[in-house]
């Protein structure tokens, strides 16, 4: 069984939630075995050792789990990009819609630096609309995001084609179907 495989067996699937008709992929059981972990990590750090990244920034609240790890992993400082209202400093905010409504993310005003080249983080791509507010918040400040990574991908929604189609590498380890 290769990696991607051993991943995908430990992604649970909540009917239901949060809206009828939504199957929310639950990335908990991944976190919770040190012997998953350590493999989702180690599948990231491999993939970005010699990217010449700068930053890493992480999409509240599950890439902030994964992000912060790899940062560390990759010696490099972290980024979070936070939900509205949750940052105590001067902050640039950016409005989405996602697959079962719209949200607010925010970015501390001095969170990167012209040129800065930063790894954009989070558990999924859904609809993209996460990652393209946090994308445009990281540019807005002048740094560049290189990719965006998820551990899922949920294609039918057309998040991880809208961000390829906006010209934003996009790499993800495993795909389901549907929502």
């Amino acid at each position: 069984m290769d990696d991607t495989d051993y991943i995908r067996r430990h992604i649970r699937t909540v009917s239901d939630w949060p809206a009828p008709g939504v199957q929310f992929r639950d990335i908990t059981p991944l976190l919770q075995n040190p012997k998953t972990m350590r493999v989702l990590i180690d599948i990231l750090v491999h993939r970005y050792i010699d990217a010449k990244l700068d930053l890493v920034a992480g999409i509240d609240a599950r890439g902030f789990i994964i992000g912060a790890v790899v940062a560390h992993e990759l010696n490099l400082g972290f980024i979070p990009i936070r939900k509205k209202g949750k940052l105590p400093f001067t902050a640039i905010s950016e409005e989405y819609d996602l697959e079962y409504g719209s949200a607010t993310v925010e970015l501390h005003g001095d969170a990167c630096v012209p040129g800065d080249r930063v790894l954009l983080i989070d558990d999924l791509i859904a609809t993209g609309g996460t990652m393209m507010a946090g994308r445009r918040l990281i540019e807005r400040l002048g740094g560049h995001v290189v990719e965006a990574a998820a551990i899922i991908d949920l294609p039918d929604l057309g998040g991880s084609g809208l961000l390829r189609g906006a010209g934003l590498a996009v790499y993800t380890m495993v795909e389901f179907a549907g929502h």
